[in-house]
């Protein structure tokens, strides 16, 4: 099982952009850029029901997500393979929470009517990084 050092848990915690990967089902990849959490062990971010992500890892849970310091991508980066699960619970007040890092704001703006919100959290199986050992 990977571990994530705090130096890379950092990286997940401060105002960068991931992208997340998932499988289409004919196993071909998708990617798509995400505001990244951590709970200092797993890997976590917020999408809605119904978004390609959110099916694709329903169908088949693996994943892996690379993050970047937005500050100097060329300093390094963090990629952390692993299996995705999926809850309801807490999601508008996660989805708050990332707005305040990303965008400044206490509510998530973009909020559409009966929209539905899930986390994400991968466990992490394997952890690769240049630059944050």
């Amino acid at each position: 099982m990977g571990k994530l050092s705090e130096n890379q848990a950092e990286l997940f915690r401060g105002k960068n952009w991931a992208t997340v990967v998932t499988l289409r089902e004919d196993g071909s990849a998708h990617s798509t850029p995400v505001w990244i959490d951590t709970d200092g062990e797993n890997v976590i971010f917020n999408t809605s029901v119904g978004r390609a992500k959110e099916r694709h890892l329903r169908r088949d849970p693996r994943v892996a997500v690379t993050v970047l310091p937005a500050e100097n991508q060329q300093s390094g980066y963090v990629t952390v393979n692993g299996t995705a699960e999926i809850t309801e619970a807490g999601a508008f007040d996660h989805i708050d929470k990332l707005a305040k890092k990303y965008l400044g704001k206490d509510k998530y703006p973009y909020l559409k009517p009966g929209e539905q919100r899930v986390i994400v959290t991968i466990k992490p199986d394997k952890v690769e990084t240049q630059g944050f050992e």
